[in-house]
């Protein structure tokens, strides 16, 4: 695991469209790997690649099973994991202080990040709402979250 390295975890995500999303998302901020667990899609698929833009192609990635089971893995090697939700016990993630290597967990459409993830999770992080909806689509949710970790790290802008 490299120092810096930032994963992305993927739970259950029922949209390709999102998988693409995510793809493109994890090329922009320097993901070095993306877990694509449970039924998530994998590429290839027209409906990934449309949205991805080629990023499915250039950004590590691998299928796995249960998602609890990559967050005990990846925090053996030594990697906070961090689950992307909105609960009583998460904090703003402008107030979050990462400690890398980190993974971010993101969770399904509907029902968010499974509870067996996030019992196992280091931190669970929010990203403040300041409209009347309570959350975002999750691929634009991880979006702000890469955002969030590497703005932490890298000041260049």
């Amino acid at each position: 695991m490299h120092k810096g390295a930032v994963y992305l975890v993927a739970d259950r995500i029922r949209s390709l469209h999102n998988v693409g999303s995510l793809f493109r998302s994890a090329d922009a901020f320097g993901v070095a790997k993306v877990y694509l667990c449970g039924y998530t899609g994998t590429p290839p698929r027209k409906e990934i690649a449309k949205v991805a833009l080629g990023a499915e192609q250039t950004v590590p990635w691998e299928k796995r099973g249960q998602t609890w089971k990559v967050v005990e893995e990846l925090q053996a090697q030594g990697v906070q994991v961090v689950a992307l939700e909105q609960t009583k016990k998460s904090q703003s993630i402008k107030k979050f202080k990462p400690r890398f290597p980190v993974a971010i967990v993101v969770g399904n459409e509907v029902n968010g990040v499974s509870r067996g993830v996030l019992e196992r999770a280091d931190a669970i992080v929010h990203i403040p709402m300041l409209g009347k909806k309570e959350s975002l689509n999750v691929s634009v949710a991880a979006g702000v979250a890469l955002y969030a970790l590497r703005h932490v790290t890298d000041s260049r802008g």
